[in-house]
C-alpha cells in the first residue's frame, strides 16, 4: 500500500532530536527554526516532557471521557492560571481543526444563527466548517461550500458591519497573528472594534491561537497584546503538546454547558493531558514566554538589518520575513547547505520562522549569518 500522496516532502528523514537540533539518518545535524509548524513549544525531547509521558504511559494511557479522569482538571487548573482565564471552561480535544469546529459549533448553538466570516489570507484547518472559512480554494472541496461563510478583506471594519447587519452571523473567527498567511498582525484598533461589533449584533467573537498562542508571542496568547479584549472563545492546539496530538477551546462563563452539546472520543486522554500539562510546567519553570519576547525581539531588529529583507512582521518567536527575491530557494539553500529548516507561507516572498521557545542566543547567529551570506 502506498501513502496518499498530498505533501512535497524534503529529502531529510529525522531520526533524533533534542532541544532545537535534529539528526537525519545520515546522522547529519539541522537547527529546527520551524517546529513542525510551531508544534515544539518547549524543544524537542525535553527531559521533563519525555518522563511525565513515560509515567503515564506506565499506569493509564487512555480511557473514554464517560468516567473521571482527574488529570484533565489538573490541566484545565494550570490553564487558567498561566493563560489568565481561570473563569473560562476548558473542552478538550485532538487538533487546530477539530478545536475550531467545536468553537464555531458553540457560537452556533449559543447564537441560534449558523454564518461565519473570516479574513482574507486565514487559514482554520481542513476540516468542514474551518476549512470554508480557510481561504484557498485549493482545499475547499463542493461538499464544502456554503453561502453563509463570508471571507472578507482584512482589516476591513466596514466590510464586516455591512455583512453583519445583513443578519444570521454567528461568529467572527479570526487569527491572533496570521501564521499561513504570512505572520500578519491584526491592529489593536481593528480586534477592540470587532469584540464591540460582535455584541452589537449578538455574534460570538472566536479568536484562533491554535499557532499565535502557547506564550510563542510573549504573551501567552497573542490576543493578550491588546488590552482589556476577552473573547468569547480561545482555540489551541500546535505547541500544546509539544508534538503529542492535543486541542482545546477555552469558552467565555457565559456559554453553557449542557451534556451532549460536544464530545470526543480521544480528547482529553491521560497521555495528551500528560504532555499538555509538561507543557505547561516547562513553559512556567524556564521562563519561556519572557525568552520568546527577548529573542524575538532580538531577531526581528537583527533581520531588519540584513540587505535583501524587505520587511519583519511578528511578535516573539513568531516571525514572518519578506525578502526581495522568491523564498523558495533561499529555503531550500538554508536546508541543503546550512542545514537549517524554515517555513513557508502562502506569499512566495516570506519565511517563515517558528523555532522552540527554548532556542539558544548562538543558534539563532547560526541563522541569521547563513541567510546573510544566502542573500548577499
Amino acid at each position: 500500500m502506498n501513502l496518499f500522496d498530498v505533501y512535497p516532502l524534503m529529502d531529510v528523514t529525522p531520526e533524533k532530536a533534542q532541544g532545537a537540533t535534529i539528526w537525519d539518518d545520515k546522522g547529519e545535524e539541522y537547527l529546527d527554526l520551524y517546529g513542525g509548524h510551531a508544534v515544539i513549544s518547549i524543544g524537542h525531547s525535553h527531559p521533563h516532557f519525555n518522563q511525565r509521558i513515560k509515567e503515564q504511559l506506565d499506569k493509564i494511557c487512555f480511557y473514554s471521557n464517560s468516567v473521571q479522569i482527574p488529570i484533565q482538571k489538573a490541566l484545565a487548573e494550570k490553564l487558567g492560571q498561566l493563560s489568565g482565564y481561570p473563569d473560562y471552561q476548558l473542552f478538550l480535544c485532538n487538533s487546530g481543526a477539530e478545536a475550531n469546529e467545536n468553537a464555531l459549533k458553540l457560537a452556533s448553538f449559543a447564537t441560534g444563527k449558523s454564518g461565519f466570516i473570516s479574513f482574507s489570507g486565514a487559514f482554520h484547518g481542513r476540516t468542514a466548517g474551518a476549512v470554508v472559512l480557510t481561504d484557498n480554494p485549493k482545499i475547499i472541496a463542493p461538499s464544502n461550500e456554503r453561502d453563509d461563510a463570508h471571507i472578507l478583506p482584512w482589516n476591513d471594519l466596514q466590510a464586516v458591519e455591512t455583512q453583519l447587519k445583513k443578519g444570521n452571523i454567528a461568529g467572527i473567527i479570526i487569527e491572533g497573528i496570521q501564521g499561513v498567511g504570512g505572520i500578519h498582525v491584526p491592529d489593536a484598533e481593528f480586534l477592540n472594534q470587532l469584540a464591540a461589533l460582535c455584541k452589537t449584533y449578538g455574534a460570538k467573537l472566536i479568536l484562533d491561537e491554535v499557532q499565535s498562542g502557547y506564550g510563542r508571542t510573549g504573551k501567552f496568547f497573542a490576543h493578550q497584546w491588546v488590552e482589556g479584549l476577552k473573547p468569547d472563545l480561545i482555540t489551541m492546539a500546535k505547541g500544546m503538546g509539544n508534538g503529542f496530538p492535543i486541542g482545546g477551546v477555552l469558552i467565555h462563563p457565559d456559554i453553557k454547558a449542557s451534556y451532549g452539546l460536544l464530545g470526543t472520543t480521544f480528547g482529553g486522554n491521560h497521555l495528551a493531558c500528560a504532555a499538555g500539562l509538561a507543557v505547561l510546567e516547562v513553559i512556567e519553570q524556564e521562563n519561556l514566554m519572557s525568552n520568546a519576547l527577548n529573542l524575538g525581539d532580538f531577531l526581528i531588529q537583527s533581520l531588519r538589518e540584513i540587505h535583501g529583507v524587505t520587511e519583519v512582521r511578528g511578535k516573539g518567536l513568531m516571525i514572518g520575513v519578506d525578502l526581495d527575491r522568491d523564498a523558495g530557494p533561499v529555503r531550500s539553500e538554508l536546508v541543503k547547505k546550512y542545514k537549517i529548516f524554515t517555513g513557508s507561507s502562502s506569499g512566495k516572498l516570506t519565511i517563515r520562522l517558528l523555532p522552540p521557545l527554548n532556542i539558544k542566543t548562538n543558534e539563532l547567529y547560526s541563522f541569521l549569518e547563513s541567510l546573510k551570506k544566502i542573500l548577499n
